[in-house]
């Protein structure tokens, strides 16, 4: 892989520097928010190979991403994939492979995934209460993944983040407590505000979304926070904020109230092959076709994805209506 990266640029002037790719859209929870409870995965023969997400690994590492987040469902739950993360972590080029997981497994796998080279880990928790836990998950088992946060702590990653998803009238009780449970483990915690993918019927989103200005608010009479700046800063969504007297961070991402569109860095591809532009729209290509072509090489893998990149949409255009603005569930989007 010697091909001299130039740089993804869109018709808006982003460089797409970054990947997140979805090894499953398989996972041991269902998340109110995330799927359904009696979610139709894909048939396993349109999942691509871990032969074939490497090839996509490695054609964006050549047009020059160098930071990949591997993402599912629930990554950890896909058979092998310890095998593909060692050789993304060794794939020269690539600056930070890094993790999104729900930390169900993090006791057995923290260990291996930084030895493997995974960088950082970002792990979902949306409450501390096991019945609540149980409620929001609907499988979830909160004492487990509190121990896989614990051994992510002990394992020396680079960083572990928590990523908390607050839905009015369910969770806005337990804002301080996550934070104070970031602040004693020294991590960092993320709220992020629902984002409208896929139909659900357990709660009315509109019902439910709660701002992170809301949020901001309910945590700055418990800790002091000095804001860190624009995202811009530090090539990420969310707006932190060190909280002071601590080695802690708190970002709030905000797609709906204050979304990031012009800042945006990143694709994603699916478990099945389809390069997203968007989270919020429908812009893709299918890389599975390409990968499975009889005249496939990763020549041809490479010249798609550049002309794809000129599909890349302006911004997405949320709203908080019960009817989603895209059909496709997160678990299907890829984290």
């Amino acid at each position: 892989m010697s091909v001299s990266p130039s740089p993804l640029v869109d018709r808006f002037g982003r460089e797409v520097s970054y990947l997140r790719l979805s090894v499953t859209d398989r996972c041991d929870f269902r998340c109110v928010y995330c799927m359904s409870e009696n979610m139709q995965f894909a048939p396993r023969s349109e999942i691509l190979s871990l032969e074939e997400t490497y090839q996509v690994a490695e054609a964006f590492v050549a047009l020059g991403v160098r930071k990949i987040r591997v993402t599912g469902g629930e990554p950890l739950v896909r058979n092998g994939v310890m095998q593909l993360l060692r050789q993304l972590g060794g794939m020269p080029g690539l600056n930070e492979l890094v993790m999104t997981t729900n930390g169900s497994k993090l006791s057995t796998f923290a260990v291996p995934l930084r030895e493997a080279g995974v960088k950082r880990l970002n792990i979902s928790l949306d409450s501390l209460r096991p019945d609540r836990f149980r409620e929001l998950t609907r499988h979830g088992d909160v004492q487990q993944v509190i121990a896989g946060i614990d051994a992510a702590c002990g394992a020396g990653f680079e960083g572990v983040r928590l990523n908390a998803v607050v839905l009015r009238g369910r969770n806005e009780d337990e804002v301080i407590d996550l934070v104070q449970f970031a602040c004693d483990r020294g991590i960092d915690i993320a709220f992020i505000e629902e984002m409208p993918l896929g139909s659900i019927s357990e709660h009315s989103r509109a019902l439910a979304h709660i701002s992170s200005a809301e949020l901001q608010q309910i945590i700055c009479r418990h800790f002091e926070l000095e804001s860190l700046g624009d995202p811009a800063q530090h090539a990420g969504p969310a707006r932190e904020h060190r909280i002071m007297n601590t080695n802690s961070r708190v970002g709030f991402i905000s797609p709906h109230s204050n979304n990031f569109c012009h800042l945006c860095n990143r694709v994603r591809v699916t478990a099945e092959g389809r390069l997203l532009l968007c989270l919020g729209n429908e812009h893709s290509v299918d890389l599975r076709a390409v990968l499975r072509a009889e005249n496939a090489s990763p020549a041809r893998l490479r010249d798609c994805i550049r002309h794809a990149i000129n599909l890349k949409p302006e911004k997405h255009h949320f709203t908080h209506n019960d009817e989603p603005d895209i059909v496709r569930f997160m678990s299907a989007t890829g984290g």
